[in-house]
């Protein structure tokens, strides 16, 4: 391999409201591009010999923010110049990216045969739901499309913990996917190792005139199906509601059948973050451990980006 060619591992946060999501949108539909596409310009702009291709390791949907998702990619310089260090490469993409609510949080020399993908481990969602919350517009601006905002002043937690339990192991998780073009490609079983709801906290909360309950929805897995973490937050806010009871969601799972999940249940995309992407086996996590200290990384995220 050329001696001016490295393959990097990048870790990147964003606020997902203005994107199509995290992977590229297809030419014929730029109404609004992936959180891909702008990390590609941004490569081109430090001109490489190659062409420029990057493979991102979770794919989000639309309206869906991400703490720390991750991608690699190849880069060979012009000239016979020496491959980027890691800080400059950092410091150069997030340049070209200052237009974007998009950040390289960090960046690591691969070997030739890494990809961010496959050698995932484990990715980790965090869902924010924010309660008795008349109208939308009555948040703090610090939580503009960064949470559900239910009217209900309480949610019945420890019902939700039962039913999060049931979701936990290895099953067969189709009545949590929702149909899309992999449907038949895609093995719907999982192993879910972590379900659980823990209370949370606005952004503002030590400023703002009132205090908001917020609660946390954490699943981690190495893989996810199509809205799977929506339509499993969907199902235990409906626990937690009264809307729906344990052993009906139960029978949910136990249906093994997309059609078996309620229509109009699924959660909202604005209050679902990606906040982990761990690869043990290489020695490299997503981010230090401190990511599990959320609360502190999302007042990072928000004081530059909003």
């Amino acid at each position: 391999m050329h001696n001016n060619w490295a393959r990097y591992l990048v870790f990147f946060q964003y606020i997902g409201t203005n994107y199509r999501g995290a992977v590229k949108v297809p030419p014929n539909q730029l109404v609004r591009k992936g959180v891909q596409d702008h990390l590609e310009d941004a490569i081109r702009r430090l001109r490489p010999l190659n062409p420029v291709s990057l493979s991102v390791s979770s794919r989000t949907d639309t309206g869906v923010h991400a703490l720390s998702n991750s991608a690699h990619f190849d880069l060979q310089r012009m000239n016979d110049k020496p491959p980027f260090t890691e800080d400059v490469l950092v410091e150069a993409l997030n340049f070209h990216l200052k237009a974007e609510q998009i950040r390289i949080t960090r960046a690591h020399h691969v070997p030739d045969d890494f990809h961010a993908r496959f050698r995932a481990r484990s990715r980790t969602y965090v869902y924010r739901i924010a309660l008795g919350i008349s109208h939308h517009s009555l948040l703090p601006l610090t939580e503009r499309d960064l949470c559900w905002n239910l009217r209900n002043q309480t949610l019945d937690v420890e019902a939700m913990r039962e039913a999060a339990a049931l979701l936990l192991g290895t099953q067969d998780f189709s009545s949590f996917r929702a149909v899309n073009s992999d449907i038949h490609f895609k093995s719907p079983v999982k192993t879910l190792n972590v379900a659980s709801v823990q209370p949370g906290s606005s952004f503002a909360h030590a400023h703002f005139h009132r205090e908001i309950p917020f609660w946390e929805l954490t699943f981690t897995s190495r893989s996810f199906l199509y809205k799977q973490v929506r339509r499993m937050t969907g199902a235990l806010v409906a626990v937690g509601r009264g809307q729906l009871s344990v052993p009906q969601l139960q029978q949910i799972l136990e249906a093994r059948d997309s059609l078996a999940y309620p229509q109009g249940l699924a959660a909202p995309a604005n209050g679902l973050f990606l906040t982990r992407v761990d690869y043990r086996e290489t020695g490299e996590e997503a981010e230090s451990d401190s990511i599990l200290k959320i609360t502190s990384q999302y007042c990072i995220i928000l004081i530059y980006l909003l």
